[in-house]
């Protein structure tokens, strides 16, 4: 599925939900659906810096495409990074490099959560670009492009 569909999908989702009590409970019950990593999956490398919660990240390529796992010790948290994962999840490096991101402005983010979790999910996509880009050249480097 492309990049756009997935945010369409997302988008559509956050319409349907009238207030943000609706939007914090769905995005709690996508964090609910993420695997319980272990201790080890926890790790400083894997840390995203700045955010208010601890929030942990890893990408790895199957393929020419990228997988991210998450975990974080909060709840909301927990659901923020399980929605970006949903959207960047089995993307091509590429495809996320040159993402804007725009669908979390389109869905009002920045209006029902605090200026600080706000934050948090684009230090998050942050992270997500960062390792896009680190796979992209390792992809490039691999197929003799360098």
């Amino acid at each position: 599925m492309t990049l756009r569909k997935k945010e369409e999908i997302i988008k559509k989702e956050f319409q349907i939900l009238k207030n943000w009590e609706e939007k914090y409970e769905y995005l709690i019950d996508l964090g609910e659906k993420l695997s319980n990593k272990s201790s080890k999956f926890r790790s400083e490398d894997k840390l995203i810096h700045g955010c208010q919660s601890k929030v942990w990240l890893e990408a790895k390529l199957n393929g020419p495409r990228i997988f991210f796992e998450a975990d974080s010790d909060a709840l909301l948290p927990r659901g923020m990074a399980a929605l970006m994962i949903q959207v960047y999840s089995g993307l091509f490096p590429f495809e996320i490099i040159y993402s804007n991101a725009s669908f979390i402005y389109e869905i009002g983010f920045q209006t029902f959560l605090s200026p600080i979790r706000a934050n948090g999910i684009f230090l998050f996509f942050k992270k997500i670009k960062f390792y896009a880009a680190a796979l992209n050249s390792k992809i490039t480097v691999s197929l003799g492009r360098i």
